[in-house]
């Protein structure tokens, strides 16, 4: 992660001392234009004439904050839930800083779990739903990252909150990590808190009684990202257990970094050294030499990232240290069958609808 990058997290936190006091006294006063605009984005979006509908029901996976809440793993866990029940859904998103002429970090992970799945990255998001329907013949809309995108309208609206920082710290960007003020939760018909596994019960119970304040119509769902094992650039894979009990090392280009050290630590990996790079990193050969001798030096015995920092490296190891992955799955711990249901209904609804 940048300097600059780190010390403005440092800041919204709380950190910093004295100079951080200042800096974000200067951020409090930033964030009202864009507070403004925010707001008046959303007016116009509240009017129905704005908001274009398909054919098709369209189901919606984003957040109020910048950074991980887990909405790749969300995504994969409802596609999935769609499948079995034999519907053709399409994944749609808007590619955020993929590399010209492909697809970025999210897709190719996506690509992986899911090859049935069709995945369409597009800038315009309404025109890319209606390729998904003209040429795929989909029967639903999986939109990724939609919540503040509110121009193709949507039949249910899911937003997720990570645990360890449920509402980004308490203000909109830059002051804090909130896209939009939680007020928006009322526009939400399922809100799910995850990482629920490395936060305590009181925590959840404070979240929940917000959220419920908030947007007492919307369905409350605790739900914790669940380790599966570890894999590697060949295919090859391996039970968590693994590398427990040896020195290793851990790097992501993720939102939210703090959450896979914390997921690692949950393990119980004897971590060695931990580095950040910016949300959605591409890795050059000089990052793939510094890890490298960053890991050596460390005389860490393997060397762990995210999914989505793997299958842009595409590298079983780093110089002479093995390369490892975290897979994840979205484990659903309260309100799992009441969220299957409401599906359903709402895919029936829709059809009812739009007959």
């Amino acid at each position: 992660m940048s300097a600059l990058v780190e010390y403005w997290h440092r800041c919204v936190e709380g950190r910093g001392g004295w100079g951080g006091s200042v800096v974000r006294a200067g951020l409090w006063a930033a964030q009202w234009p864009y507070r403004l605009a925010v707001a008046c984005r959303n007016w116009y979006y509240d009017q129905p004439h704005h908001c274009h509908r398909v054919p098709v029901p369209v189901i919606s996976v984003g957040n109020l904050s910048v950074g991980g809440t887990g909405k790749t793993p969300m995504v994969l866990y409802l596609a999935r839930t769609l499948r079995q029940m034999n519907r053709r859904v399409v994944i749609v998103s808007r590619g955020y800083k993929a590399p010209q002429g492909a697809v970025n970090d999210e897709a190719l992970e996506l690509e992986r779990h899911l090859s049935d799945v069709p995945h369409l990255q597009h800038h315009d998001r309404v025109q890319a739903a209606q390729i998904a329907i003209d040429e795929l013949q989909t029967q639903v809309i999986l939109l990724d990252d939609g919540f503040q995108h509110r121009r193709l309208g949507r039949d249910l609206d899911i937003v997720l909150l990570d645990g360890l920082c449920p509402f980004g710290h308490g203000h909109l960007l830059p002051r804090g990590l909130l896209r939009e003020p939680i007020s928006s939760l009322q526009r939400a018909q399922v809100v799910v808190l995850t990482r629920c596994d490395l936060i305590h019960r009181e925590q959840i119970q404070a979240v929940a009684r917000v959220v419920h304040q908030l947007a007492p119509q919307a369905l409350w769902i605790q739900a914790a990202h669940r380790p599966r094992q570890l894999f590697a650039a060949n295919d090859t894979t391996a039970p968590l257990e693994h590398l427990k009990h040896q020195p290793v090392a851990a790097f992501c280009g993720i939102g939210n970094p703090e959450g896979f050290r914390r997921s690692l630590q949950h393990i119980g990996y004897e971590l060695v050294g931990f580095w950040a790079f910016e949300d959605h990193h591409h890795y050059t050969t000089q990052d793939v030499e510094r890890l490298a001798h960053w890991a050596q030096k460390l005389q860490a015995q393997a060397l762990l990232c995210t999914g989505k920092d793997l299958v842009k490296l595409g590298v079983v190891q780093l110089g002479s240290v093995p390369l490892w992955a975290l897979e994840v799955e979205m484990q659903i711990l309260q309100g799992e069958q009441a969220l299957r249901e409401l599906i359903r209904q709402t895919l029936e609804q829709s059809k009812k609808t739009r007959e």
